[in-house]
């Protein structure tokens, strides 16, 4: 008989909606070393992890891709999650890939392929019936990772971010400005709305500069319902984080929105990345509109 590693097993399942960007994910964790499979049917997950861990420790990371070409065996996904959760030598999480209806709609129709649910209707007709399908799986990834605004490059560098071997903690969070008028990030675990704050967008010679900028840093911060805001952001963030750590979550997404993600947004998204790497935490931090307020000046 095969003598099993004694190292634990790094497990990562790829999954979520069909054109959101799987293949450039799965590509990512083959770069850093992972063995990977696509479409491996969820049934068969805890055989194939009784193969790895009689490897001899020759795979030790390893990442399975999971879509609808296997969809009638889904049910048997947390039934497998489930079973080898249960074995200490494997730890495993989901990687969720998302992105808006009309961004899957788009690269559809340029890649013309249809989709695996459309069944002979539009491609919208497929990508509500898959949203719908994944609901459940998504709620229970470890990390979502929303596609919509991201180019190739910057989808591998997330993960690269999260899951290579020199960048990697047990416990990260990303801290996300947005502006209202572009949309909620749909991947954001808390998200706050900082539109009560005075807006340096009405000072003129302001108007042009962002959040990373000190005079609007300088600005938006002097204010004391700012300090306020960020006494009581603080003292909760230090009260949940180490829960959600607790639970397992290895990423949470933390998004700050204002009303053009310019300003206030990203002034308080520089803030707070500042303050949790004070707190010990491996934090990074994404400007998501802050080149579209430029563009519209």
């Amino acid at each position: 008989m095969t003598e099993k590693a004694s190292e634990n097993i790094e497990l990562v399942i790829i999954t979520g909606m069909s054109g959101a960007g799987k293949t450039v994910a799965v590509q990512s964790f083959e770069d850093m070393g992972y063995f990977c499979v696509d479409n491996l049917p969820p049934a068969l997950i805890p055989k194939f992890i009784d193969l790895v861990e009689g490897s001899g420790g020759r795979m030790k990371k390893v990442a399975l891709v999971i879509d609808l070409r296997g969809r009638e065996f889904f049910d048997h996904l947390f039934e497998s999650i489930n079973a080898i959760s249960s074995e200490s030598k494997v730890t495993p999480q989901i990687v969720f890939l998302d992105a808006k209806d009309t961004v899957l709609v788009r690269r559809y129709k340029e890649t013309r392929r249809s989709h695996p649910l459309a069944d002979g209707g539009g491609p919208l007709e497929g990508i509500t019936a898959e949203r719908e399908m994944l609901d459940d799986l998504r709620g229970q990834a470890q990390m979502i990772i929303d596609t919509t605004d991201l180019k190739p490059l910057e989808l591998r560098e997330r993960i690269l971010n999260r899951f290579s071997s020199e960048a990697r903690e047990s416990f990260s969070v990303h801290v996300l400005s947005f502006g209202y008028k572009h949309g909620i990030p749909i991947d954001a675990d808390l998200v706050f709305d900082v539109r009560f704050l005075p807006n340096p967008h009405y000072i003129d010679h302001m108007r042009p500069q962002t959040g990373l900028d000190k005079e609007v840093s300088d600005y938006v911060l002097k204010w004391k319902e700012t300090q306020q805001f960020i006494d009581k952001l603080d003292d909760l963030l230090q009260y949940m984080l180490p829960h959600y750590k607790r639970e397992g979550k290895s990423q949470l997404i933390l998004a700050i929105g204002c009303t053009g993600g310019k300003h206030r947004s990203v002034t308080l998204a520089e803030y707070f990345k500042k303050r949790l790497e004070q707190l010990d935490y491996f934090t990074y931090v994404t400007h998501r509109d802050v080149e579209k307020g430029r563009k519209e000046n």
